[in-house]
């Protein structure tokens, strides 16, 4: 077994599908953090000034779906991703940004500046400003400061900051798009997970700190021309990371979308990705990654077919690996009936990992570990999923996935505040059983409930350290006389255990169960209030050991819109 520190990539989204992803985005969209921080989010985003996008060939290949002259849900059913692809293992509340914009229309303010205010002297300042110059060009710019001077082990020792600054444009014309987007992340955090002593001066307190710097720029290309033969977006981004302790990553990746349609029923698609990065700590060296997915469509109007393969190479210079790797990819949707589809999938893949995703998953790795990548040999799922009219969703599914070099967090051996990658070279095979569902009355108001099963099955690692069994996200947002904002986020993780490696002892984790409130009121056209109260049940729960939760927490404040 190998001490790793890994985080998770981050694929290509589109902008067609950001609002679609709300009811079930708070299963994996959150960092841990010594705090719920981004259960503090914002009625009024960038997304009001988006601009409508044409169709596309790419639209044209999707699974037959339902009558679409009649309601569509606000969101779609999503596969449950709480596996070594996408291993966000610390659920929040979800980000209910889009409710008052989605409820209000197109009168809604894009401009705001908001501050507020909280219990383990918490401060909120943020401010976004858009501005759309043309029909087809916007730009937008955020800043956003968060930060608890405070924390639940040793007052100041445990405090936490946060900022962020984005820089974002469009320019969308007849025929193609364009987007570019800058940003800056500073987190400042101390590792608290220790015993506190009588006399707090013991603890040294620059000693246990931690600064990470984050800076990121992309740029999209995307044909937005329907009656062009061959549909197509690209993308390509640098990031570079560097922390307090002199480790450091920089990574280039480009993503590439084609489709290029044969018949009327029969499509060939193109995924390609490419990836360099270096990474410095202890040692320098250079890890790459290079993708191409050459897959076919075939669509009826009862089914659709895709077949295909993963064809991978991955390079580490530390490592001296130089290896390709092929997986095939067959994927079988069924609608039986108009908002009813089966649907049964085979894949595999190699999952890159980086020093920027791992961190993003767990904060409290230490200095110098090997970061590698993971190798799905292969996923086998099948499952129902459906929608009607009235604004029900359900999914239900089935995953057999086996892995090489599957992860788990631990406290590491050396230093028990500091956490450690168990690495399991060896066949680890996961089982997931997941089920959710989902109504939306009219953008009034919106449930989701979702729960995961996992069943894990180590090679030669003692066990999953850290990852739950079961998981229980329940979400609901709630819109009151087209003034009050509601939303509420309830969930359970159950079954985690972790190892104090120089004791031997293992202790089985608490379950957590986190109860969450957001709440906006509208005072007048340009001024609205705003609470948001987090664990409710006030228990410091240890999503990782040795790390308590703040207790129940609070931030509540005032928001300008002009």
């Amino acid at each position: 077994m190998i001490d790793i520190q890994m985080k998770k990539d981050n694929n290509l989204k589109r902008s067609g599908i950001l609002m679609l992803v709300l009811g079930f985005v708070a299963n994996h969209a959150m960092a841990q953090r010594g705090e719920i921080e981004s259960q503090t989010y914002e009625i009024i985003k960038e997304k009001s000034i988006e601009f409508g996008t044409a169709n596309r060939l790419f639209d044209k290949v999707q699974p037959v779906s339902a009558d679409q002259s009649k309601t569509k849900v606000g969101y779609e059913l999503i596969d449950p991703n709480l596996n070594i692809a996408s291993p966000k293992l610390t659920p929040s509340v979800g980000v209910s940004s889009d409710e008052k914009e989605r409820i209000d229309g197109p009168d809604i303010l894009n401009n705001y500046i908001k501050l507020g205010a909280g219990n383990y002297s918490r401060f909120l300042g943020e401010a976004f400003v858009g501005a759309r110059t043309s029909e087809d060009l916007a730009f937008t710019a955020q800043l956003k400061q968060l930060s608890a001077g405070s924390g639940p082990v040793d007052g100041k020792n445990s405090a936490s900051a946060n900022t962020d600054i984005k820089v974002g444009g469009k320019y969308i014309q007849s025929k193609y798009k364009v987007d570019a987007s800058l940003d800056f992340n500073r987190k400042n955090y101390y590792f608290y997970g220790y015993k506190p002593q009588p006399e707090r001066s013991t603890v040294n307190r620059d000693s246990i700190r931690q600064t990470v710097n984050q800076f990121g720029f992309s740029l999209g290309f995307e044909n937005t021309d329907a009656e062009v033969a061959v549909d197509y977006s690209v993308k390509t981004s640098l990031n570079s990371l560097k922390d307090r302790y002199k480790a450091s990553e920089i990574d280039w990746g480009t993503q590439l979308n084609a489709s290029v349609p044969i018949s009327e029923s029969f499509y060939a698609l193109l995924n390609a990705d490419a990836y360099v990065s270096q990474r410095v700590d202890r040692l320098t060296y250079n890890r790459n990654l290079f993708r191409v997915s050459p897959t076919f469509k075939y669509v009826s109007d009862i089914f659709s077919v895709t077949f295909g393969l993963n064809a991978v190479n991955e390079t580490d210079s530390e490592l001296n690996i130089n290896k390709t790797k092929a997986f095939p990819k067959v994927n079988l949707d069924v609608s039986p009936v108009a908002g009813i589809h089966v649907f049964a999938n085979y894949n595999g893949d190699i999952i890159r990992n980086t020093l920027k995703s791992m961190l993003g998953e767990n904060q409290w790795l230490g200095s110098n570990v090997l970061i590698v990548n993971t190798e799905k040999t292969y996923d086998i799922s099948a499952g129902v999923k459906g929608e009607d009219p009235q604004g029900f969703n359900y999914e239900g599914k089935v995953s057999f996935a086996q892995y090489r070099n599957f992860y788990n967090f631990n406290n590491a051996l050396a230093d028990s505040t500091r956490f450690s990658i168990i690495y399991d070279p060896g066949k680890t095979k996961v089982m997931t059983l997941s089920a959710q569902v989902g109504y939306n009355l009219n953008d009034l108001f919106k449930t989701s409930l979702k729960v995961n099963f996992f069943d894990y099955k180590m090679d030669q690692s003692e066990y999953a350290w850290h990852r739950p069994d079961l998981t229980v996200n329940w979400f609901n947002a709630l819109s009151i006389s087209n003034k009050l904002f509601i939303t509420s986020d309830f969930y359970i993780l159950k079954g985690m255990k972790a190892k104090n490696f120089q004791s031997g002892i293992v202790q089985k984790l608490p379950v957590i169960a986190d109860l969450n409130f957001k709440i906006d009121y509208l005072l007048t056209q340009n001024f609205s209030a705003f609470v948001a109260i987090n664990n409710v049940f006030g228990k410091q729960y240890q999503r990782y050991q040795y790390y308590p939760q703040q207790g129940l927490n609070f931030i509540g404040g005032l928001s300008f819109s002009f």
